[in-house]
């Protein structure tokens, strides 16, 4: 599955906790910067002013309720 989700600065840490709930694997990417959606300084050392794609497999109704807030903050 892959998403498109924009991402503030104070918006990092939550993202990271949800994320690092899931059971499954999430990356995080911009342009050809790939870091781990678990990784706080990963996810936080990512441009945030762009649009960000979050690549995973796998199902979590809380991670898929985060991603639509954030793609709907677009």
């Amino acid at each position: 599955m892959i998403r498109i989700i924009h991402l503030t600065p104070d918006k990092v840490q939550h993202f990271v906790n949800v994320a690092s709930k899931c059971a499954f694997d999430i990356d995080i990417s911009y342009n050809r910067y790939i870091v781990d959606a678990k990784s706080f300084l990963g996810v936080y050392g990512l441009d945030l002013r762009r649009p960000l794609k979050v690549s995973y497999d796998g199902y979590d109704s809380d991670f898929e309720e985060l991603l639509q807030r954030l793609a709907a903050a677009s």
